[in-house]
């Protein structure tokens, strides 16, 4: 633990400290994915792949060459996303299940590869990262990365991204660039992939490549759904109630995936969107400016 959280677990109990801050690397993971699944329509459940280049790259940068904590975040977030532009390009002219299945496949690729990489410490492990990640580190980044993300959903592109995930076809007869969006949107979603991955290696000290494994895609990308495809509040929610539901769910831990499966059967019937499917920051802005209207005028 670093000298800024051991300040604050002065306040606060240090094991309620480590959940807000994995809270917080998994909201920027999921919002990540949401923008690739959820608002453009591209089904990825290969996102731990892009998990473990930021991680991998990021500590290995820091212990071997020196980077600093905030070169060697961005780096790993560099490299993940040129991987994500890599991975697009070929996976245009895919959808749904094919997407889904090219995504599964690099993500194991890449496990399979930091299995045998030897800077990476092979199947023992990377050990020894310095701890730089913080409470106020992964917080200011989330906000930021919340901020940005509402920014660019309101923006006329954000728009195009929903428009595509909608109807590609009527879309691209609008004249909104497809491929080009399509790619954007993979590239940036594989960017917070690896910034995710980065601060999670800076604060676990350890990581080894069955951190990122196919379950850890899959528990991503229930965040999303079960927050709401496309909404930034749904993936918030989401990514909160799956950050908490493994830490209350520890006395019966080996039937947690059970209770995982009939948590999405529940929300298929009831909630096919997702919690708060289709809820987007600038709509409930609009609403509670309705509100204050209406009651300026009683």
């Amino acid at each position: 633990m670093n000298g800024l959280d051991a300040a604050i677990t002065q306040y606060i109990d240090p094991y309620y400290l480590r959940i807000m801050i994995l809270l917080g690397i998994n909201i920027i993971l999921a919002l990540g994915l949401n923008l690739i699944t959820g608002v453009t329509g591209q089904l990825s459940m290969g996102h731990a792949g892009f998990m473990s280049i930021g991680a991998y790259t990021s500590a290995i940068l820091s212990m071997q060459f020196g980077f600093s904590y905030l070169m060697a975040l961005l780096t790993g977030a560099a490299v993940a996303a040129f991987f994500g532009f890599l991975i697009g390009i070929p996976t245009l002219r895919l959808e749904g299940d094919y997407l889904a299945m090219v995504t599964i496949g690099f993500a194991e690729i890449i496990r399979v590869f930091f299995l045998n990489f030897e800077p990476g410490g092979r199947a023992v492990g990377l050990s020894g990262i310095p701890q730089h990640t913080n409470f106020i580190t992964v917080w200011l980044i989330a906000l930021i990365i919340i901020a940005l993300n509402t920014r660019l959903l309101k923006s006329r592109m954000g728009r195009a991204f929903y428009a595509i995930r909608e109807n590609e076809i009527a879309a691209a007869s609008t004249g909104i660039d497809t491929t080009r969006l399509k790619i954007l949107a993979f590239t940036a979603g594989s960017f917070l992939g690896g910034l995710g991955g980065g601060l999670y290696s800076h604060y676990m000290y350890y990581i080894n490549p069955q951190d990122f494994g196919f379950m850890k895609s899959i528990e991503l990308l229930n965040m999303v759904i079960l927050g709401g495809m496309g909404s930034i509040p749904g993936t918030i929610l989401g990514s909160f109630i799956l950050t908490l539901a493994p830490e209350m769910l520890r006395i019966v831990a080996e039937y947690r995936l059970l209770f995982y499966g009939a948590l999405l059967v529940i929300l298929m019937i009831f909630r096919p969107n997702g919690i708060l499917g289709d809820v987007r920051i600038y709509d409930l802005k609009k609403r509670w400016g309705r509100k204050e209207v209406k009651t300026c005028r009683s």
